[in-house]
């Protein structure tokens, strides 16, 4: 198979196939793109081996050159090489052989209270003083710790999603095409009040405009960018010097989401609230696919983790009737 007008042409087929039988694949797509790209830049001709697809698993942009990031990318270019090889049999199907397996997930940092009130402080103080962008980052960062919004649901909220007078937010289409209304805290309330009475001073909103709104030149009342958000949010973490105490390299923007359900599992748990009955809510409110990915935090969160353990303990050591 030539390359790369064939391969793109396969690409698209690909891609169009699976969106007509309901996968968003943006992931993919992106990937799929960057390795077009690369059989273009090398003058590759033939079937695609495993060895040219190696040697693209290693071009992350990262750098990081770690050995889980290059099993990412060849697990997402399997599926497409299985179809490919109805095209063109000689097509080469990436195994873990080369990278190894890829690696489960790993324990993220869990977010102190006084950390996110030293981040929101943080945001406050974000030139220019007093004005609209801290305005919105102290308040998008506050909203995504308190609710455990994945900050791309945050970013894609429209004034209209935003129902203060019922104190709910409608986040639509998410990652696994579904849509849930998200109760808010008072606390959650009032802080966005005050960030929409703000923003109505600097421009005029329709229920169709994004909620939270770029702030400086041609960017005054478009969406957010995801990078812009998070290129923000990693200058102020160096500014506040955090420990890492997660296994990602440093604290994330989607930490806080982590560490939204980890406070919320753990009050249950002070509570004495039956968790394997309310996992089920707060899976719900997380949007998750499966409830085994909320359940994950009990197993994969050393403050859960020691939660478990102990209750375990004091089960082992209950004494059992009769014998007192």
């Amino acid at each position: 198979m030539s390359a790369p007008i064939d391969l793109q042409a396969k690409v698209d087929e690909y891609l169009a196939e699976r969106h007509r039988l309901g996968f968003k694949l943006e992931n993919m797509q992106r990937f799929l793109a960057s390795f077009t790209r690369y059989v273009t830049s090398v003058h590759h001709q033939g079937p695609l081996t495993v060895d040219l697809m190696t040697h693209w698993a290693r071009q992350d942009r990262a750098q990081s050159h770690k050995p889980g990031t290059g099993a990412r990318r060849l697990k997402i270019l399997r599926p497409f090489t299985r179809w490919l090889r109805q095209f063109e049999p000689r097509t080469e199907v990436p195994d873990e052989s080369v990278f190894g397996p890829v690696p489960g997930r790993v324990t993220p940092h869990i977010y102190r209270e006084a950390e996110i009130v030293d981040l929101l402080a943080a945001a406050r103080g974000l030139n220019p003083r007093g004005g609209l962008r801290p305005a919105t980052y102290e308040t998008l960062f506050g909203l995504i710790a308190s609710t455990g919004l994945r900050v791309s649901e945050a970013l894609a909220l429209l004034d209209g999603d935003v129902d203060l007078a019922k104190g709910t937010l409608t986040v639509r289409q998410t990652k696994f095409a579904k849509s849930r209304l998200l109760p808010l805290h008072p606390s959650t309330v009032a802080a966005l009040i005050r960030y929409r009475q703000l923003r109505s001073r600097h421009m005029r909103t329709a229920t169709d405009s994004p909620f939270f709104i770029g702030t400086r030149g041609q960017r005054l009342g478009q969406p957010l960018g995801d990078s812009q958000v998070h290129r923000v949010f990693i200058e102020l973490r160096e500014q506040l010097g955090w420990i890492d105490r997660g296994a990602h390299g440093g604290p994330r923007i989607h930490d806080m989401r982590h560490g939204f359900a980890v406070r919320r599992v753990m009050l249950w748990h002070e509570q004495g609230v039956d968790l394997d009955q309310s996992m089920l809510a707060l899976s719900t409110y997380l949007g998750h696919a499966k409830i085994s990915n909320t359940y994950w935090y009990l197993t994969g969160v050393p403050e859960l983790m020691a939660l478990a353990g102990g209750k375990f303990e004091r089960f082992a050591q209950a004494p059992e009737a009769g014998d007192e």
